[in-house]
């Protein structure tokens, strides 16, 4: 079998520093390799010892049965420098390509799940650059890295005891990272290639439209997942724009004021005259049935997009303790294997004792957030009442301004807590790691940006209060992100980073290294995520009541796109991207909300001003408008699962793909069996007995 190619231009630069002698040696013979990709730069503190940093490269290149990665290391300039470089030879690539479940393009031209034994029937086996994408590459090798595990207790030469004392079965790299031998860990830029991706990405023209192959190649499943789902709900949003747009300005509007006015309404005229109840209906029944097409379309092109890139059948494996895990050594029941054992009842115990009471001591300080708004708002409506000019006018808005930073503050504090609160937990597995500390972040973000929304909307039932609150919440948001998204990018860009702004093509390689560890890291997705599930929600539970949300929406995320995509290419350390088959607990978390639409809008539409006065004016009791309002609940209800049921989750031919690969898998686990059955009949007695 031939050995690794290197595509044209692609990494020969990185190759400058590193040349083939001074790397680590591989047994295999099909990866001897004269052209070696980096893929991973360690950064180690500037204090280590040659002799310890020798140990770090032992272990790396060591196999996997003595607790190694079974990756290529290189010193970089020297034993004596503080960094390490890292790539790996080709069959370690191809065994944990297996090991994630990734679906490859075999020789009939189907998607099919990679098999390390039938490696050979596959296109492009013989180059992995063309095999996988760069980012699978990188991952590889930090899931390689992770795996690393301390068959016995020892000591870490260089490191004195007690931080230098490893035992049995913990995460190596996790140790060495606690004892601030390694600094960081990150993926290798490729320049020439990501100059070509920014031209096609940022520095286009189009409104939208993104290169996603392009993303998922170089960036990963994450980063591409998010960007495709940006794309697409920004593109969702010019129907609801359009309807908002004409509803605000070609509709008559209808005064819905009773004839007992609340302070807000006497406070602000501008918004005494709503949209009249015909719009106002209309708006509320498109609200709903938009979350939910929304959605469901939206699941489908997820689905097509995991089977383009080979993730649709994602293995479902017993999976390593992650290496933030600890506990007592023992012997796991499952696997049988030696490792840190940490009891159920323990993390229950963590979770109901600690966790749950902290998570409710924020959720009261929202309470008396919003306590103090409603105090404030008294305050200053009284105020402007009493003085009667138009100069205290713009003072109405600043109880809500005041309110929208202590909501973000507390915001940004709470999501740190929450981090903490789940590491205490001590799960085992990364996918309950992040199940729960999503979960509390959903919980406070969903009380803390909609709480006051749902009080205004449903106890105080003010109207022209509600929709002067999302106006400001709305502008308030706007100039902050435009801000933050804009403005400071480009000054950061400009003044601070850009660590290789001064370097030149022909510096030392080692120096460009250098650089690129020396960006921040990149932060991650969560505060992305939670920005646009906050829009969605202000979108589909409260549009009714100011239909310009859409509009606003729509001008933000334009830019958005452009500079999250800017500042992850710019600004930041590449991140490493694990193989994923769509948004995870994200996705979840739309749906809910899209479902909370429903219920929101109905009795929204309930509690106008104009509805109100025609439901008395027709003579309905109290409990006969209850009674109604349930009835057109449970039929929109109705109506959004029925939309749900006849959009399929994902296109026939995924779904045709999808089976046609476990049918495959089971006939290959058949025929697997019999011949292992046949082995075993061919064996004498004896040796049967000895097994």
């Amino acid at each position: 079998m031939t050995s690794q190619k290197e595509p044209q231009g692609e990494f020969s630069s990185l190759t400058k520093v590193t040349g083939p002698s001074s790397w680590s040696r591989v047994s295999c013979p099909c990866c001897i390799s004269s052209n070696i990709e980096p893929l991973v730069l360690i950064q180690l503190a500037e204090s280590v010892q040659p002799l310890t940093k020798q140990w770090i490269m032992s272990m790396i290149s060591a196999p996997v049965m003595a607790g190694g990665a079974q990756l290529l290391v290189h010193p970089g300039e020297d034993m004596k420098g503080d960094m390490i470089v890292v790539a790996a030879p080709r069959c370690t690539l191809l065994r944990v390509t297996e090991d994630l479940g990734l679906c490859k393009t075999y020789q009939d031209d189907n998607m099919t799940a990679f098999s390390f034994d039938d490696r050979d029937n596959f296109r492009n086996i013989d180059d992995m650059q063309k095999f996988l994408t760069l980012a699978e590459r990188q991952y590889i090798v930090k899931y390689e890295l992770d795996s690393m595990r301390a068959m016995e207790d020892q000591r870490i030469p260089g490191i004195p005891t007690p931080k230098g004392k490893l035992k049995a079965r913990v995460s190596i790299l996790q140790k060495l990272e606690k004892a601030g031998v390694i600094r960081n860990v990150t993926p290798l830029h490729e320049p020439k290639l990501l100059t070509a991706l920014g031209k096609q990405w940022y520095s286009q023209k189009s409104l939208w439209g993104q290169p996603l192959d392009s993303i998922h190649a170089y960036f990963g499943g994450t980063i591409a997942y998010y960007f495709s789902f940006l794309d697409y709900y920004t593109l969702s949003l010019f129907p609801p724009a359009i309807l908002g747009l004409f509803i605000t300005f070609f509709v008559p509007s209808a005064n819905f004021s009773s004839g007992n006015k609340t302070d807000s309404e006497r406070a602000l005229k501008d918004f005494d005259d709503q949209p009249s109840v015909s719009s106002y209906m209309v708006q509320a029944v498109f609200s709903m049935l938009w979350s939910t097409i929304f959605m469901e379309l939206w699941k489908r092109r997820s689905a097509a997009l995991s089977y383009r890139w080979g993730t649709f059948n994602l293995a479902e494996q017993f999976q390593e303790p992650r290496p933030g895990f600890h506990g007592e050594l023992g012997i796991n029941p499952v696997t049988g294997r030696q490792e840190p054992l940490f009891p159920d009842w323990k993390r229950r115990l963590r979770i109901g004792l600690v966790s749950v009471p902290v998570v409710g001591v924020f959720l009261g300080l929202v309470v008396m957030g919003m306590a103090g708004f409603y105090f404030c708002e008294r305050l200053v409506s009284n105020w402007h009442k009493g003085s009667g000019s138009y100069f205290t006018l713009p003072l109405l808005y600043i109880p809500s301004i005041a309110h929208i930073v202590y909501t973000n503050v507390l915001g940004n504090i709470y999501r740190n807590v929450a981090l903490q609160l789940t590491e205490s937990e001590n799960h085992r597995e990364e996918s309950s790691f992040d199940y729960h500390h999503t979960t509390k972040v959903l919980v406070f973000t969903f009380f803390n940006n909609f709480a006051v929304l749902f009080h205004i909307a449903f106890f105080k039932e003010d109207m022209p209060l509600l929709r002067k609150r999302l106006a400001s919440l709305l502008i308030v948001t706007q100039v902050v992100n435009q801000f933050t998204e804009v403005v400071v990018p480009f000054l950061v860009d400009r003044f601070l980073t850009s660590a290789d702004r001064n370097l030149k093509e022909d510096d030392p390689e080692v120096d460009h290294l250098q650089a690129q560890g020396s960006l921040p890291a990149f932060p991650g997705l969560f505060a992305e995520y939670i920005e646009l599930l906050v829009q969605f929600g202000y979108l589909s539970l409260f549009s009714c009541v100011y239909p310009l949300t859409a509009p606003l929406l729509l001008l933000n995320n334009l830019t958005e796109i452009r500079t999250d995509a800017y500042k992850l290419c710019k600004l930041f350390n590449k991140p490493f991207s694990a193989p994923v088959a769509n948004m995870g607990v994200w996705q979840l978390a739309f749906e809910v909300l899209s479902f909370i639409s429903v219920v929101s809008n109905c009795w929204l539409l309930l509690l106008s001003p104009r509805v109100k006065e025609l439901t008395q004016e027709a003579g309905l009791s109290s409990s006969q408008i209850l009674v109604i309002a349930i009835i057109v609940e449970h039929v929109l209800i109705m109506v959004k699962m029925i939309l749900a049921f006849m959009i399929p989750d994902e296109p026939d031919w995924v779904r045709i793909e999808r089976e046609r690969i476990e049918y495959h898998s089971m006939q290959a686990l058949k025929k697997q069996k019999i011949k292992s059955s046949r082995v075993d009949d061919k064996l004498p007695p004896k040796a049967k007995m000895g097994e």
